[in-house]
């Protein structure tokens, strides 16, 4: 990720991973079209669509996973979406609390938010 992509940009993408399949694209979607297609985090398909590359879904990914390390670290109830879990748990960043009451952050998942922290993300 070693561009960095503003608020607007990433809900872009959002919308574009979620495929909302209509007529007229929105207009956050509009306004970064052509910086997020320069980039390669997004192309135009065979039908026309707007779909994301592999680069944005990675993109993506590591995002949701940095938004969901930093929610866990505020409240341990918080709900993260099964891939990013299983993710975070498998590099050790979070358990999971038992009786599946949610997670918890673990040190290295700290020294990976300070990081990230320090690194302006």
């Amino acid at each position: 990720m070693n561009q960095s992509l503003s608020t607007d940009e990433y809900d872009a993408l959002e919308q574009i991973r979620k495929n909302l399949r209509t007529e007229r694209v929105s207009a956050c979607i509009a306004r970064n079209t052509k910086r997020l297609s320069g980039l390669k985090f997004i192309a135009y398909g065979r039908d026309g669509q707007l779909a994301l590359t592999e680069k944005g879904q990675q993109t993506l990914f590591i995002r949701r996973c940095i938004l969901g390390l930093r929610a866990v670290s505020t409240d341990t109830k918080t709900q993260l979406d099964a891939d990013v879990a299983t993710f975070l748990g498998k590099k050790g960043h979070v358990t999971v609390l038992p009786d599946d009451a949610g997670y918890e952050i673990t040190q290295r998942g700290q020294e990976s938010l300070a990081d990230i922290d320090s690194q302006g993300r």
